[in-house]
């Protein structure tokens, strides 16, 4: 790990509670779901959407489906976007997308070209960090914590070990 802890911006209780509330925020918006699909974006992203869906099992009764998304970040359009499990069927189901952090809003475009043919019902984004460096037109449905940087700074989660948290480089 590269973060120092004086770079600290997100420790691991304000993480928790922004999932907490992000969780209750994506049931208020679906609450007549009968399911809904969490795909988080390997690594980072499929972590907290597990969290995620740990929460939503406490506060309501709907039924989520957890989906890993892996995708080469550098080249996207040289190596395949694969979902695993692939016999998950996303037929009129709504989609969660799940990141750490929304920069550029490059990866979660890339990524929606894997949901689109699969017909889902509907498509969001779940991210803990945004950025707001916008070169795509990708915008989180639910945020953990906005944060204003330059392009020169970068943005680390860790959501293991003893520097579990959000880190400003």
């Amino acid at each position: 790990m590269t973060a120092q802890p004086q770079n600290l911006i997100l420790d691991k209780a304000q993480i928790e509670q922004k999932l907490t509330r992000m969780a209750y925020e994506i049931y208020e918006r679906n609450f007549e779901e009968q399911a809904l699909v969490l795909a988080g974006i390997h690594e980072n992203g499929y972590l907290l959407a597990q969290k995620l869906a740990e929460r939503l099992a406490q506060i309501s009764p709907l039924s989520v489906e957890l989906l890993t998304v892996r995708l080469h970040k550098e080249n996207p359009l040289q190596h395949p976007i694969t979902l695993s499990p692939e016999n998950g069927g996303l037929d009129n189901k709504a989609v969660i997308v799940v990141d750490d952090v929304l920069n550029t809003g490059r990866t979660l475009a890339y990524t929606l070209n894997a949901f689109l043919p699969r017909s889902p019902r509907k498509v969001e984004i779940a991210t803990l960090v945004d950025r707001h460096h916008p070169l795509y037109p990708v915008a989180a449905t639910y945020t953990g914590y906005s944060l204003a940087t330059t392009l020169q700074e970068h943005v680390e989660v860790v959501l293991t070990g003893e520097h579990f948290g959000a880190y400003l480089l």
